[in-house]
């Protein structure tokens, strides 16, 4: 019913269509068919488990879902007391919400490429392809926009009478508009002028930079919220805010406001010429030759890759490596393989990547911004050692990140190879992946922590580093052992990885890592000495833990997936 209502008044527009080049019959049954679609998918959270039947209603799920974060949104209407600076504040947060949304799942509906192999051979020219999947991206930003805006259109009825309940519906669609011509445009900017054998790669590393930039939001904003000055901020004041699409929003209200800037109130008028403009350059100069675009970047997908020509003498970096930690050809095998893997799978890179980011915000987050400024809290820190062990024990996070994605791929079938292999120990190839996860990624990250440290606390902290990264090496190839006793990337993301068994040796897993970190914590406040006894322990757990897992047999194996 959702879906059908929100087709007929996209199809209000028939008009416009036509004249922008579009095949109205043939635009309006493409996007029949995508919103049906849509109800089949299913959801996010579930493909942990098998699932035997499609979730029908997908959408009413994700409409529920917006609603819950459309509360979020009032925290910053109702945290400035001018209203236009509350108002802008609240479009801003509200547009990168959108923005980021479309980067991140809609990537897949702008540039769908089973699409294809039903519309690309039949007569339906680019500007209906483009329209097709840029209403479709409308529509479906809509179903979450609408219910995650009603909040916040409430609660601005409340405030400022009906003239703003009534005006709210007419700035929404706006901001959709401008958020979706605002990517689209920025897409097609990109398969204009990046190669299609890098666009997607491209793509992945601009979805990394929004994810961090939100996870910062999500944290930062409310904490400098908090801060006195936000209750006396004037956007208006400063000339460059009104440059922003998320003032022109804003500055619609100033119609209705009693005692009001009239002077700001033309600045409403960008919000509706703005999206107009973008619709009309991404339609007539972008959007030919898009449907060649795609086609080329698919073409790309479908070339097996070619090995680079050595530019220089000798053996690459990642190859020198191997042979200086790794003795045991089975063992180089899998370190070569996971290093490799790593460095092409733009799905590793996304979930991976942003982990680095994660930890400095959430420490800034913890300390630095605890109602001082961060001058003061840095110059405080050397005081507080307690923050030195709460940041080396949250390095933790990258690690188990990067070791619970390693086992998971969409290729997961290609791994039959290491069934057909003469491997006598899978443990090895599975230690070799290990070794390229810890020296790849962790190490280079855990070196600039040591950097951070060193400058705050200076050398006399140095047994602590050590013992720190003994034990969170411990902790991850304890969780290695017993959860993800398998082959890298041998495994589907859908299929169920474990039974409760499994999550209750996790858990303790991390208790035992915890009571590692707090007998660190009073070894190293109480008595000095114990950190050398921790030490040894710590070596000898990690070389009985190494030595297990590295003679894993298919026997354990076989268990393990049991």
């Amino acid at each position: 019913m959702l879906n059908k209502l929100l087709l007929r008044l996209v199809m209000l527009f028939r008009g416009i269509w036509t004249g922008m080049g579009a095949d109205t019959a043939q635009l309006a049954n493409i996007l029949a068919i995508k919103l049906v679609m849509d109800d089949r998918k299913p959801m996010s959270f579930g493909r942990q488990r098998k699932q035997k039947k499609d979730i029908k209603y997908a959408t009413w799920l994700s409409v529920v879902f917006s609603l819950l974060t459309g509360f979020f949104y009032l925290f910053f209407l109702f945290g400035i007391k001018d209203p236009v600076s509350s108002l802008f504040m609240y479009f801003t947060i509200f547009l990168f919400m959108l923005t980021f949304t479309l980067i991140t799942d809609f990537s897949n509906v702008l540039f769908d490429p089973k699409e294809k192999y039903v519309l690309l051979p039949r007569p339906v020219n680019d500007k209906t392809i483009f329209l097709a999947r840029t209403l479709h991206s409308f529509i479906y930003l809509f179903r979450i926009v609408v219910p995650m805006s009603l909040p916040g259109w409430v609660a601005l009825g409340i405030q400022y009478g009906w003239q703003s309940a009534v005006l709210f519906p007419f700035v929404l669609v706006l901001m959709v508009f401008i958020a979706l011509f605002l990517v689209n445009a920025c897409y097609l900017l990109l398969l204009r002028f990046v190669k299609p054998e890098k666009f997607k790669e491209a793509l992945s590393y601009f979805q990394i930079v929004f994810s961090i930039l939100l996870f910062a939001m999500y944290y930062m904003l409310p904490r400098l919220m908090e801060n006195n000055m936000s209750e006396q901020l004037n956007i208006s004041a400063n000339p460059l805010f009104r440059l922003l699409p998320s003032y022109w929003l804003a500055s619609s209200w100033l119609w209705i406001l009693p005692g009001a800037a009239t002077a700001f109130r033309w600045y409403s008028l960008a919000a509706v010429l703005f999206p107009v403009l973008c619709l009309w350059i991404t339609v007539r100069w972008l959007a030919p030759t898009f449907a060649a675009r795609i086609g080329a970047i698919d073409a790309s997908d479908a070339v097996m890759p070619v090995a680079a020509k050595r530019t220089q003498k000798g053996k690459r970096f990642y190859s020198r490596v191997a042979d200086m930690v790794n003795r045991n050809d089975t063992v180089k095998a899998g370190f070569l393989m996971t290093w490799l893997q790593t460095s092409r799978s733009r799905t590793f890179k996304m979930r991976i990547y942003p982990a680095f980011a994660y930890i400095p915000i959430y420490f800034i987050y913890m300390f630095l911004l605890n109602g001082q400024s961060v001058s003061a809290a840095l110059q405080h820190l050397p005081e507080k050692k307690n923050k030195l062990f709460v940041l080396l024990y949250m390095s933790t996070f990258v690690l188990s990140q990067a070791i619970t994605y390693v086992t998971i791929s969409d290729q997961y079938k290609a791994a039959w190879v290491y069934y057909a292999s003469p491997v006598g120990k899978p443990g090895n190839i599975m230690i070799g992946a290990f070794k390229a996860i810890w020296i790849k990624y962790f190490l280079p990250f855990y070196t600039a922590i040591v950097v951070f440290a060193l400058y705050f606390w200076g050398i006399a902290v140095i047994p602590d580093l050590i013992l720190s990264l003994l034990n969170v090496s411990l902790f991850s190839l304890l969780i290695m052992r017993i959860a993800y006793r398998c082959f890298p990337f041998s495994k589907s993301e859908q299929i169920n990885n474990a039974g409760g068994r499994t999550m209750i040796r996790v858990f303790l897993t991390f208790f035992t890592i915890g009571l590692l970190g707090a007998a660190h914590y009073f070894a190293s406040t109480t008595l000095p000495w114990l950190l050398y006894v921790f030490m040894a322990l710590s070596c000898i757990l990690l070389w009985l833990v190494w030595d297990s897992y590295a003679n894993t047999s298919w026997a354990d194996m076989a268990v393990a997936d049991e």
